[in-house]
């Protein structure tokens, strides 16, 4: 049996491959509509309150488009957490001297949590307005910790405290801008430049106060010792007589 010859074929030339990369650059730009509409949605009503499809009309997208880069809804808030985490890790960190005096790295810390509120309003708002443990995966956490791990270690280094304290002064100087941004927010006072620059400095204060008290040892019987304010008990706990 005679086997035909082929003939050999000429090579093909390569088609040009320009609509890969605008196929390439149209998808990002709908992931990133998507993260953004969640981003307004989430910090509006919450985790549990934002359905997929309201994200999906928000979007002006298909419930199956968001399918198509989000497995699921926790996919997609941790997707959107760690976005806003991430910029507000280098909105406060990218070139800081954690190495400062305590009242400038202070007053610096302040001050870029502030520019970064009043330039993300929203993702502010999404990030420290929400409770986000329920679903956040590792790599969010990641994130998360990325911020907090250099602020401790500088309060825990600069301000000379034991790491538990840190945390603690750390939390309570948080809470007090998160308190002050959401109270300009419902109208009940007015935060401009100058009184949020005032806020920092009493907390500064407060803050000192506190990291000056707090690593003292408990004094021997008979020593002076700083008198800690009366906390009120409970009306059916007895009441410690007075010395």
């Amino acid at each position: 049996m005679t086997i035909p010859k082929m003939r050999a074929s000429k090579p093909k030339r390569a088609r040009p491959t320009s609509a890969r990369p605008a196929a390439s650059a149209d998808d990002s730009a709908l992931r990133e509509r998507i993260e953004q509409a969640a981003l307004r949605a989430f910090a509006e009503r919450g985790f549990h309150g934002t359905s997929v499809p309201d994200i999906a009309k928000a979007a002006r997208v298909g419930v199956g488009s968001i399918y198509r880069h989000f497995e699921s809804k926790e996919r997609l808030v941790n997707a959107v957490f760690r976005g806003a985490k991430a910029r507000l890790r280098d909105a406060i960190l990218l070139d800081l001297d954690l190495g400062a005096p305590p009242e400038a790295l202070f007053s610096a810390l302040w001050s870029r949590l502030a520019s970064f509120e009043r330039r993300e309003p929203v993702a502010f708002k999404f990030l420290e307005l929400q409770d986000h443990v329920p679903y956040l995966d590792a790599e969010s956490r990641e994130v998360e910790a990325s911020v907090l791990v250099p602020v401790l270690a500088a309060a825990t280094s600069v301000g000379r405290l034991p790491p538990a304290t840190a945390g603690l002064l750390i939390a309570v100087v948080w809470g007090a801008f998160v308190g002050l941004t959401k109270a300009a927010r419902l109208g009940y006072l007015r935060l401009d430049d100058e009184q949020l620059r005032r806020a920092g400095e009493l907390c500064f204060a407060a803050v000192a106060r506190a990291a000056d008290v707090a690593p003292r040892p408990t004094s021997r019987r008979g020593a002076s010792a700083p008198k800690s304010p009366e906390i009120p008990q409970p009306a059916h706990a007895p009441r410690k007589r007075g010395r």
